[in-house]
């Protein structure tokens, strides 16, 4: 007589890739705040002990995940558009670029932006964000500087209008909506809203 079959034993499959995926959906879901090791658990369907393998805790999975997002920013100003040519060029490169990396890492950078602080990660990721707005300012100075930008536009107000319409992005863009507008297509409507009111 046949035995029959061993009950199927749930293995651990998760990669850190993949698990940080997952912890990244909860937080944006939750709140970083608001997410247990307990939900995370959860939401992966592993045990916590198995996320332990991967990870010290909740806020290494913070830190990854806010340094992914930080790590394609900053990437973007290393990139030869963005460091060649007229001052005005090259700010009009980067805000084209932010607007692409925010949409390929859209949770990523919606949790980025989400951050308040409140334990050592976050602020260090909202000190990474000020310098990397300040960069951002200061392309915008030096365009100023150069002639290219209306003379009666708020450097320190552009900068915040600026920022604060791509940043914007993470609220509505939704590439899985039917329907959805292509992401190329937004990148260029910001660009062009933009620096159609920032030109000289």
């Amino acid at each position: 007589m046949a035995e029959p079959p061993s009950p199927r034993v749930k293995r651990d499959t998760y990669t850190p890739d993949t698990l940080l995926a997952v912890a990244v959906e909860v937080f944006n879901d939750r709140g970083y705040d608001g997410t247990s090791m307990e939900d995370l658990s959860r939401a992966a369907g592993i045990s916590k002990s198995s996320i332990y393998h991967h990870v010290r805790g909740k806020e290494e999975l913070l830190h990854r995940a806010v340094g992914r997002a930080l790590d394609g920013l900053f990437g973007i100003l290393e990139e030869p558009r963005a460091r060649q040519g007229r001052a005005i060029e090259r700010l009009e490169y980067v805000t084209r670029r932010t607007a692409e990396v925010l949409m390929e890492e859209l949770p990523y950078v919606t949790l980025l932006l989400r951050v308040r602080g409140n334990t050592s990660t976050e602020r260090w990721a909202m000190e990474r964000r000020r310098e990397f707005d300040q960069r951002v300012s200061d392309l915008l100075k030096a365009a100023a500087s150069e002639g290219d930008l209306r003379s009666d536009m708020d450097i320190r107000l552009a900068t915040r209008l600026l920022f604060g319409m791509i940043n914007s992005i993470v609220e509505w863009y939704r590439p899985e909506a039917k329907g959805a507008i292509d992401g190329e297509h937004v990148a260029d409507a910001a660009v062009r809203l933009a620096f159609e009111g920032l030109r000289t």
